[in-house]
């Protein structure tokens, strides 16, 4: 009883580190799904885990219906977890999430196979996960990396790297000596956009030798 109230208590202060929005504990207990949705799963998790698996389903339905973000009883997920927003969020059932894991609204963490066995991600430390993105399969996110709103990740990524586009390409990777920072949407680097636009100047430099 003592893991599972400390793991809350971390769970409710990490909302205060990472949402400024959060101006104090009774809004954060009446208004944050992402909260609602961790408690309910910390309950649930333990009722898999004792093989009331039923139950734990029926109880993360509920959740489902009330948060609008669908946990799957069988996922492990570490300290200090926080979903911002939330709405869409779905997490598999093979689903393993370390320390400090930051995810947005309308993130999937989901499978690409039927058979048994472990079928989807696993995010470890630090990981941020943008708004839409979708990671797809039994791959590995590395510490401290990053992934892009909207993108679509289908193999592993290293450590300390953050990843854009459909499919998701690694596109930088820090120094693992460099601070952690969070996912800045804003100085993401566009790799399609720089590619097309130095197809446009191959173009004009062609045409300009007619």
């Amino acid at each position: 009883m003592f893991k599972f109230l400390k793991s809350i208590g971390e769970d409710f202060s990490s909302i205060y580190d990472r949402d400024p929005a959060a101006r104090n504990w009774l809004e954060i207990l009446l208004c944050y799904s992402g909260f609602h949705v961790l408690i309910s799963h910390r309950i649930t998790h333990l009722l898999w885990r004792c093989r009331l698996k039923t139950l734990a389903r029926f109880i993360s339905t509920l959740t489902r219906w009330l948060t609008g973000i669908e946990i799957h009883p069988g996922a492990k997920i570490g300290r200090r977890f926080f979903i911002d927003h939330g709405m869409g969020v779905v997490i598999g059932e093979t689903t393993e999430i370390g320390d400090d894991v930051m995810l947005y609204q309308g993130v999937v963490l989901g499978g690409t196979s039927w058979n048994k066995g472990k079928r989807h991600p696993t995010l470890q430390n630090n990981v941020v996960v943008g708004a839409h993105a979708i990671v797809l399969g039994p791959i590995t996110i590395g510490n401290n990396s990053k992934i892009g709103s909207g993108s679509v990740v289908v193999h592993d990524v290293p450590p300390h790297s953050t990843v854009v586009g459909i499919p998701g390409k690694v596109v930088h990777r820090r120094d693992e000596s460099m601070p952690h920072s969070e996912l800045e949407h804003g100085t993401l680097p566009d790799p399609y956009g720089d590619a097309i636009r130095a197809l446009d100047e191959r173009v004009k430099e062609l045409e300009g030798k007619k």
